[in-house]
């Protein structure tokens, strides 16, 4: 992994998750849990979107859903990795999502999404 891309995904917990969702604009969450292999399998895919021009208004974090239980309780009976995208501090849309292209598809959802002022 470079660098780069470290740097641009925060890992975090619940409280920073609290405040990182009002401090930008735009926030991508990933929600991991220990020993998933699909959690492995789209690191590096998560990291190069963190990279990504494009996506450089959106703030990407990573929380660790068995330590973290307001990450646990949103994501119910779904299975990590959970993918959470908010924007102005709301959440607009969550789901498990086990594919890099599902990914890519709400990344780009959110970075359309055009807030109501």
């Amino acid at each position: 992994m470079k660098e780069a891309d470290r740097q641009r995904v925060h890992d975090t917990n619940d409280e920073g998750l609290r405040h990182l969702i009002h401090d930008h604009m735009k926030v991508f969450a990933k929600f991991t849990s220990e020993n998933c292999a699909t959690c492995e399998l789209l690191a590096p895919p998560f990291a190069q979107f963190a990279d990504d021009e494009q996506y450089q208004p959106i703030a990407f974090l990573r929380l660790n859903s068995d330590q973290n239980p307001v990450a646990r309780k949103l994501m119910q009976e779904k299975i990590a990795p959970f993918f959470v995208s908010y924007c102005q501090g709301q959440l607009l849309e969550c789901d498990s999502l086990t594919e890099e292209a599902q990914v890519r598809e709400m990344l780009d959802r959110l970075r359309a999404y055009v807030p109501v002022t």
